[in-house]
């Protein structure tokens, strides 16, 4: 039998992707709705609760909205809002953190996916902390390129604008007054005691991006360099086919240069180590809307479903 699954806000970037994804899909059956009703609360409470699993694509006040017009318990919900990311009774979309993650992600009945941004700085530092390498005070700052695809529909219309003005063509850093949406998920999963420092930048490409945080290393609870990481990191994502560890001579990172787009169109994601016995730089690249979005709201149905948790996405 076929699971069905609503798409509710199945016009937005991550929504028209994971619709995009299900098309060679057989075990798959899309529930559609007219897009005349497509914010009517009666047609998206019939077609959520007809269906096995409902994706959310909406904005955080419309995806509580969605919350609540559930009526049958065995509905699933996976949420790719921010609305309810460091929420009770939900489990955080991201199975590579541990055991507990990817079972609460196979029993739960409501999944919230991970941030982009999150995504990234949280697959450097959840293994830091629980390893008890990086001590929970530690004062962290990171800094994050991305393309435009991330931003909404205005922003990439904007950017692909014929007469979009000349700032357009250059990075801009953003979120100046340091409380960027995705800093509470950064925070309460990773166990730090203070807020991260966070300075994303939008550039002009599509999609992909690179997130990265400094440590001086005399800071960290034990002796660490650059090699020492890397094997920290590799045994840590063993057997986890969404994230790869950049091996000590890797050609990306021996370049001097990791590039935004650079795992543009992979659902994966790519841990770098690099730096100096004294200043260490940690990064993951990887693409905003795959492992950053729709990749990991369709990874985590395929846990659910207990089929190959990359069926339908590209590894």
């Amino acid at each position: 039998m076929k699971t069905k699954v609503f798409i509710d806000g199945s016009e937005g970037t991550t929504g028209l992707r994971i619709n995009e994804r299900f098309q060679n899909r057989d075990d798959i059956e899309l529930l559609h709705i007219s897009p005349e009703l497509r914010k009517n609360p009666e047609e998206r409470r019939r077609l959520i609760n007809a269906s096995d699993i409902t994706f959310l694509c909406l904005p955080d006040e419309a995806a509580r909205q969605a919350v609540a017009l559930v009526e049958k318990e065995e509905v699933v919900i996976i949420d790719a809002s921010t609305a309810h990311r460091t929420e009770e009774g939900w489990a955080y979309g991201f199975p590579e953190l541990s055991d507990g993650h990817k079972n609460a992600i196979k029993t739960g009945k409501r999944i919230a996916v991970p941030g982009c941004y999150a995504t990234g700085f949280i697959s450097l530092i959840y293994p830091l902390t629980a390893g008890g390498i990086l001590p929970k005070d530690y004062p962290v700052s990171c800094f994050a390129l991305s393309g435009y695809s991330g931003a909404g529909k205005k922003t990439i219309a904007a950017y692909e604008s014929g007469d979009r003005p000349r700032e357009l063509s250059a990075g801009r850093e953003y979120a100046l007054t340091q409380q960027h949406k995705h800093l509470k998920e950064m925070k309460k999963i990773t166990g730090l005691e203070r807020t991260p420092l966070f300075s994303p930048i939008i550039d002009d490409y599509y999609s992909g991006m690179v997130v990265s945080v400094q440590l001086y290393a005399d800071m960290l609870s034990k002796k660490e360099t650059p090699e020492s990481l890397l094997d920290f990191y590799a045994a840590y994502y063993k057997d986890q086919p969404f994230i790869r560890v950049s091996a000590p001579d890797d050609e990306i990172a021996a370049s001097g240069f990791l590039a935004g787009n650079g795992l543009s169109g992979w659902d994966g994601l790519k841990v770098y180590v690099t730096g100096n016995e004294e200043r260490i730089v940690i990064s993951s690249q990887f693409d905003n809307l795959g492992k950053g979005a729709s990749g990991a709201a369709i990874q985590c149905m395929n846990i659910i479903l207990s089929c190959d948790a990359a069926k339908g996405l590209n590894l």
